[in-house]
């Protein structure tokens, strides 16, 4: 038997077991090191030096980024390691914008919490703060950069996590910054809006952009009905703001809290989850039977789907034509509930309650907008609508549960467990245990389907037939299964994707947390929700037969397709001008321009670039053509593509552009 070996933090013996660092094992001893750039999910960075610790014989070490070993000697809190802390903290509040008592972070702020932590109640430096313009083009996610300390928490986040790199630092020295690729706004770079890395940020720099004062408005106007749709995710994240345990249930306080603020009706987005699990399980079906576009990818995650129009625009016939819940229920609520309630289309203000950021981009794409009017007005975080609790002056914990509005406010289990990855999967696998093999099934619990991995491949056997499903949460892991389809190594029926670790779950727009121990007991608490309820299979909502019986007629029917079913399509990453590499100040000059977007870039666009320039200077044609570099053209399958004056050329060669430039650059001489 191995012997427990032991290291001694501030004159108490820890054991040492499966510690990656010395910050793992100081927290298991009960001792919270500050630190701003430590997340476990994230590779070590070591920037903040906040985690400084003293350990015999080596000095002053960060603790995130130095292995443990037997018999070490460690001090956390000694005179020079105090002094230093405050020192660096004070540092970055002279670097920092200081208008922290108007910045919706301020609660949740490291900065603020670790200044009032380490006692540090004046700034000896004078403030650095560069007063840089705030980004808030994305319809997503707000910039600020005045309140950014560098941590550099966002960048790894969404290169590491993400797999997208859509903000990175800029420049040296006390220029620094992180911005956007090629400085853009945020809004015409390659973000998906997931929100990852808002979520992380640990100051004010990066936060879900807000439209409390946008719906606030329309509560306030006579002449609108304002109704709201909750989230899954929302009833067992919400009470983390007003100081309840993550996990717990609190839809009837919801509900409760929403008609105090003045929303006339209050409805469940779990209602349409369960048409959603309808409607895409019988696409499923059609699929199989055709044998064509497998596997299926669901399409309730917004940031999932802009991330596959980006990066894998081949796979978009193979997304489900399905809308998400949100937007299946702002349609629903615009065509049927205006009838009922004889008002306007235009005068029904459709309020989601979102855990997520890219719900916002969503509910602004113009596939769901009908004559100019939006099925979905706005959209709240979790977080937003805390916010207006708060200002409406409501005591939360106080409240008393009232129930949602019908019809759209009855749901069953299966609509509840979409908050969490690998809950659409079993809510598609509950439909189709009975539609395949046209037996009622007792049990209704597909645990194998459930987990914290961000990749789970399950196979199953229902009916005749065995399928395999793969469960993807996280943008990197899905670029990971794509890939293995793509190389023929991974074979799939059915496959679901959430952009956020954890699903909907770990949403950039639920209250902030630090610790994964908190999305565990959120996920918990859906599946506990599910269990509560008295139906647990989307088939079984007797309000979804009296929709299909009363109003859409079949399932898939054409009034099924308007309502419920969209398209994608395949979308530019990066947008704006193009940016010149060779510029000559003729009139009549050939234009060349190359495409730099992701794919064709991997493809070699940069050496037929580089090629070109080469071609150009050999022969002296430098004044005679200008060469661009723009950032999709659109034909991504098909790259790398080039244009030559009017001449567009897919799967270029250096060979076949030198060729064309050679025919076309007559007609400029």
């Amino acid at each position: 038997m191995k012997e427990t070996a032991f290291i001694t933090i501030d004159h108490k013996d820890v054991p040492l077991e499966s510690e990656k660092n010395l910050l793992e094992l100081i927290r298991k001893a009960g001792i919270e090191l500050p630190t701003f750039c430590y997340h476990s999910e994230l590779s070590i960075y070591g920037a903040c030096r906040l985690c400084m610790v003293e350990v015999e014989g080596m000095g002053l070490v960060p603790a995130c980024s130095t292995p443990p070993s037997p018999n070490m000697t460690i001090k956390t809190n000694t005179e020079e390691i105090r002094k230093m802390r405050k020192i660096i903290v004070e540092l970055l509040l002279a670097n920092h914008s200081q208008n922290c008592h108007t910045c919706q972070k301020s609660a949740t702020c490291q900065l603020l919490a670790l200044a009032r932590r380490l006692g540090v109640t004046k700034i000896r430096f004078k403030n650095q703060s560069m007063n840089l313009p705030v980004d808030e083009s994305s319809p997503s996610i707000a910039r600020d950069p005045n309140k950014c300390v560098l941590c550099g928490d966002c960048v790894r986040i969404c290169s590491e996590v993400q797999t997208i790199g859509a903000i990175d630092f800029a420049y040296r020295g006390a220029k620094t910054v992180v911005i956007p690729s090629f400085g853009k706004d945020l809004a015409k770079v390659e973000c998906v809006d997931c929100g990852q890395c808002a979520r992380v940020c640990p100051t004010g720099a990066l936060m879900p952009k807000s439209e409390v004062d946008d719906v606030w408005r329309e509560i306030h106007n006579p002449h609108k009905v304002v109704m709201a749709q909750i989230a899954p995710a929302v009833r067992i994240a919400i009470g983390e703001l007003f100081g309840l345990e993550p996990g717990r249930i609190t839809s009837g306080q919801i509900v409760a809290a929403l008609r105090a603020i003045g929303f006339k009706r209050v409805f469940d987005t779990s209602f349409t989850a369960d048409l959603t699990v309808i409607e895409e399980a019988n696409e499923f079906i059609r699929r199989i039977q055709k044998n064509e576009n497998l596997p299926q990818f669901t399409s309730c995650c917004p940031a999932w789907v802009k991330f596959a129009e980006q990066y894998y625009p081949e796979l978009v016939p193979h997304i489900s034509s399905c809308r998400s819940p949100q937007q299946m229920f702002g349609a629903l609520a615009k065509d049927i509930l205006s009838a009922q309630l004889n008002v306007k289309k235009e005068d029904i203000v459709v309020v989601s309650i979102m855990p997520c950021t890219a719900k916002k981009f969503e509910a602004k794409r113009p596939e769901f907008s009908h004559d100019g009017i939006k099925d979905v007005d706005f959209v709240l975080t979790t977080q937003e609508l805390g916010r207006m609790i708060e200002e409406a002056g409501i005591n939360f914990n106080e409240l008393g549960p009232e129930s949602f509005n019908l019809p759209f406010g009855f749901k069953t289990g299966a609509g509840v467990i979409f908050g969490n990855s690998g809950g659409v999967s079993e809510a598609v696998v509950r439909y189709l245990s009975e539609k395949l093999t046209g037996e009622k099934k007792e049990n209704y619990e597909y645990r194998s389907l459930r987990g914290e991995s961000g990749i789970r491949e399950i196979k199953l056997s229902i009916g005749e037939r065995d399928y395999s499903l793969a469960i993807v949460s996280g943008l990197g892991n899905a670029r990971r299964i794509i890939e293995r389809i793509k190389t023929g190594e991974g074979h799939y029926d059915f496959v679901e994707v959430m952009a956020c670790p954890g699903g909907c779950i770990g949403g950039a727009g639920q209250p902030v947390y630090t610790h994964m121990m908190v999305r565990q007991k959120r996920t918990k608490g859906l599946y506990e929700n599910d269990r509560m309820l008295e139906l647990h299979k989307s088939q079984d909502n007797p309000y979804i037969q009296e929709l299909y019986d009363t109003y859409l007629g079949e399932i898939g029917s054409p009034k099924a397709h308007e309502l419920l079913h969209t398209h994608y399509r395949s979308r530019k990453r990066i947008a704006d001008e193009d940016m010149y590499i060779s510029y000559s100040d003729r009139a009549e000059s050939l234009e060349i321009n190359v495409c730099f977007g992701t794919s064709c870039f991997i493809k070699g666009s940069q050496k037929i670039l580089r090629g070109i320039l080469d071609y150009i200077n050999a022969n002296g044609l430098k004044n005679k053509i200008n060469v661009s570099a723009s950032f999709c053209f659109e034909a991504c399958d098909r790259g790398p593509v080039i244009r030559v004056g009017e001449q567009v050329i897919e799967q270029c060669t250096i060979e076949k552009a030198k060729d064309a430039i050679k025919k076309e650059v007559e007609e400029y001489v």
